[in-house]
């Protein structure tokens, strides 16, 4: 029976990551119809929050100010502080550069992993897997048209957001045997809006609150908000529960294929036999790192 869950448990961090990978799509949509990241950010994540409360208990308060603030850090990791960092990279550098720097968070995740928990180790089957899959992502991340940029601030922020991540895997780590998973998620979420909020002291609301009744923004944003967040942070905190951390991490890597795959077939962009190739070392890295 723990076999099958865990089986049921893989299953889900691939579709889980799936979904994460088609956000990109969706947030370039919004982007296109005139709303601003960190505009696209608080929608999703206050949509996500409402529709949390439906399933959530009624607790309010974790149980020591310790804790709340480990949860207030989670929303700051896994929410304000990655999504603006991420976005701001992309505002400096190439987007190639930040996919592929932000994909290093499963390999930043084993580092921290390895150095607060003494129970995980680094075997050879998770060292090559990862390197093959992260090899894998440099491929379709470039897709045959290589172009190296070296920009210091944005690719120094594209690391921050990594850091950011693999920092929110550990915090839900340490969470997770203390309370519920929808608990953690609402307050992820109510962290999240909470700190992105002095951020428009700076850039100020711009778009048309009637435009949001646009089917082409209502649906992207009911896409992000509560399949993206709702849905795939609760089922991903239990996925690093039940998997652990280090394991779990590791099918991020997928996350740039389902971009791949989603651009290929909703936006007609061109897929080339270097991102064919690239895909086969991310599912091959992935397997093998996978491997006990």
């Amino acid at each position: 029976m723990g076999a099958m869950k865990k089986s049921t448990c893989h299953i889900i961090a691939v579709l889980t990551v799936g979904v994460w990978g088609l956000t990109f799509i969706s947030t370039k949509v919004l982007i296109g119809r005139g709303l601003s990241p960190q505009e696209i950010f608080l929608l999703r994540f206050l949509i996500a929050y409402l529709g949390i409360w439906f399933f959530s208990p009624r607790k309010l308060w974790a149980d020591s100010w310790r804790d709340e603030c480990w949860l207030l850090a989670g929303g700051i990791m896994g929410g304000s502080f990655y999504f603006l960092t991420e976005n701001m990279a992309l505002g400096i550098t190439l987007a190639t550069n930040v996919s592929f720097i932000v994909c290093t968070t499963p390999l930043l995740t084993t580092i921290l992993s390895l150095l607060i928990y003494k129970k995980e180790r680094a075997t050879r089957g998770l060292i090559g897997g990862s390197l093959l899959a992260l090899v894998g992502v440099a491929l379709v991340v470039y897709n045959g048209s290589f172009v190296l940029k070296i920009s210091p601030a944005g690719d120094f922020l594209s690391l921050l957001a990594a850091l950011s991540w693999a920092f929110y895997s550990l915090i839900m780590k340490k969470m997770s045997g203390r309370y519920g998973t929808v608990f953690i998620t609402r307050k992820i979420f109510f962290y999240g809006v909470l700190t992105i909020l002095p951020v428009f002291l700076f850039r100020p609301w711009q778009f048309d609150v009637f435009g949001l009744l646009q089917p082409a923004v209502l649906m992207n944003l009911l896409f992000l908000g509560v399949l993206a967040s709702l849905v795939c942070f609760a089922v991903w905190n239990v996925v690093l529960k039940r998997l652990g951390t280090v394991q779990a991490s590791n099918y991020i890597y997928l996350n740039p294929l389902f971009t791949l795959i989603g651009s290929a077939l909703l936006l007609d962009e061109r897929l080339t036999a270097v991102a064919f190739a690239g895909t086969l070392c991310i599912l091959g890295g992935v397997c093998w790192a996978g491997r006990r």
